[in-house]
């Protein structure tokens, strides 16, 4: 079996965390790379968990020193995946699952071997608006800006490898989980 890079996309509030969270629990040689941000944290997060929150100086630094084997700006913020971390992973045998943004997955295909790319799609805008609204962490300036990006995002899902709708948590589950262990025996 091989290992892989997996980078799941798709718009915000569209359940990646939850579907991400729900594979690494059942599988101990499937991490989750911790992406790096230039933006706070939200009520909650962790630094070195959720995200590595680092300053726009620090993050900088790390573009010109080659320190991200992707890295995009939007909404005012950096966010980026550390080569070291990746590759640390790789080379332990684990699979590394990168929860990032259109932009940052192309990228990654693009640079890196043995990866695959998963769009998750909401069964309808009217149920991503109302996920979007739903957790409350965000001013509606903030839910424009992720609404008119929601369109641009669907437009890139043509380029990815799957595209897998979470209509139903058990089925969404099920149906990466599958893919995954299709891809690690090709």
């Amino acid at each position: 079996m091989r290992d892989l890079l997996i980078c799941i996309s798709g718009p915000s509030g569209v359940g990646k965390g939850t579907l991400v969270k729900a594979l690494t629990r059942e599988d101990e040689n499937l991490v989750l790379s911790v992406s790096c941000t230039t933006r706070p944290p939200r009520k909650g997060e962790t630094n070195g968990v959720e995200y590595f929150f680092l300053s726009r100086e620090e993050f900088e630094r790390g573009i010109e020193e080659g320190d991200f084997i992707e890295y995009d700006e939007h909404f005012g913020n950096y966010y980026g995946t550390l080569r070291s971390y990746v590759e640390g992973q790789l080379a332990l045998h684990r699979s590394v699952i990168l929860e990032i943004d259109v932009v940052g997955s192309l990228a990654v295909k693009k640079k890196m071997d043995n990866v695959i790319t998963v769009f998750i799609a909401p069964p309808s805008a009217e149920a991503l608006e109302s996920r979007l609204t739903g957790r409350g962490s965000e001013s509606e300036e903030q839910l424009a800006m992720r609404r008119a990006r929601t369109e641009y995002e669907y437009a890139k899902s043509k380029e990815y490898d799957y595209i897998v709708v979470n209509d139903d948590l058990g089925r969404a589950l099920g149906e990466l989980r599958a893919l995954i262990q299709k891809e690690k025996t090709i």
